[in-house]
């Protein structure tokens, strides 16, 4: 196909119209190549639904440590706590910890 017969068609003319390939050159810089270009934005965008997402885990892990604090207010569950979490004892007083085959950590699991 020879340059004349290219002139001829109509999707040629439509191209090579000097605002057409302006408006082609300014889009494909702007989606790609500026500084901000449409991937900046979609990866910065990634970023706030990740950050989004660590914030609802921390305000629940809030929530969670608030309800912890307010059984603590009494002693009996601050020494329930303390026996379950750091095997605390009372003095003259002997602990044993059961572990269970299936709650052991083993090279196999990994």
């Amino acid at each position: 196909m020879k340059y004349k017969d290219l002139k001829k068609k109509p999707w040629f003319k439509f191209m090579s119209n000097k605002y057409v390939l302006l408006l082609t050159v300014f889009l494909i810089w702007m989606l790609f190549l500026d500084s901000n270009s449409w991937l900046i934005h979609r990866e910065l965008n990634q970023e706030i639904d990740e950050v989004e997402a660590n914030k609802l885990y921390y305000q629940n892990e809030i929530k969670k440590d608030r309800q912890i604090l307010k059984e603590l207010e009494d002693s009996i569950e601050i020494e329930r706590f303390a026996r379950e979490t750091y095997f605390m004892k009372r003095p003259h007083e002997d602990i044993y910890i059961i572990e269970y085959e299936d709650s052991l950590n083993t090279d196999k699991d990994e």
